[in-house]
């Protein structure tokens, strides 16, 4: 559901924030019209002292609309890789002039090997919620590896609800320690 009645409150938040742009839907879903997505951008634009991180599973859309876009520093990209079977995306991320590209590895499904050339930030995760399916931790590790080897930042967002022993003990208990250390980078 679009709310274009919202399309300008950032403009009224004085103080910067960290804004995720559509965080329980995706902007560049085929049936968000390509005027909305403009407008939302003309929003990021003006408001510029606001950082806006968004996040799509659809790239090739993206991809397709990127070059007709405004792309200001303040707006980082990301696109969603559970597996490898999604790695594509990142080629699709690749060719997007965003300031702050960035995977989100959440929920990690799968082991990944990932080309992370012009790629500036990487998320990784565990899946939460009823249907949650544990993430083994060499899952997280792999990851975590190839960001180190490549000198990207890598922040590791939780286990989900399941322990790094893969038992069911709920997102809070589980945590976010891999290999006893708290993964907060960030690319700035």
């Amino acid at each position: 559901q679009l709310r274009p009645e919202r399309l300008n409150q950032p403009l009224e938040w004085k103080r910067p924030r960290l804004i995720f742009v559509n965080s329980m839907s995706d902007l560049f879903h085929p049936d968000v019209p390509f005027e909305f997505i403009q407008k939302v951008f003309d929003t990021m634009v003006r408001a510029d002292w606001h950082t806006f991180q968004i996040l799509t599973k659809r790239s090739g859309r993206l991809a397709e609309l990127a070059p007709q876009l405004t792309w200001p520093d303040n707006v980082w990209m990301g696109v969603s890789v559970e597996n490898q079977r999604w790695t594509s995306r990142v080629d699709d991320l690749r060719a997007v002039p965003a300031a702050v590209r960035f995977l989100s590895c959440e929920p990690l499904l799968g082991p990944l090997k990932l080309d992370l050339t012009g790629i500036h930030w990487v998320i990784a995760g565990g899946e939460s919620g009823p249907r949650a399916r544990p993430m083994k931790p060499e899952w997280a590790r792999l990851v975590r590896d190839q960001c180190q080897s490549a000198s990207i930042p890598f922040f590791f967002k939780q286990w989900g609800a399941h322990d790094q022993h893969g038992k069911r003990v709920g997102k809070e208990k589980a945590g976010r320690l891999l290999d006893r250390a708290i993964w907060s980078d960030l690319p700035v």
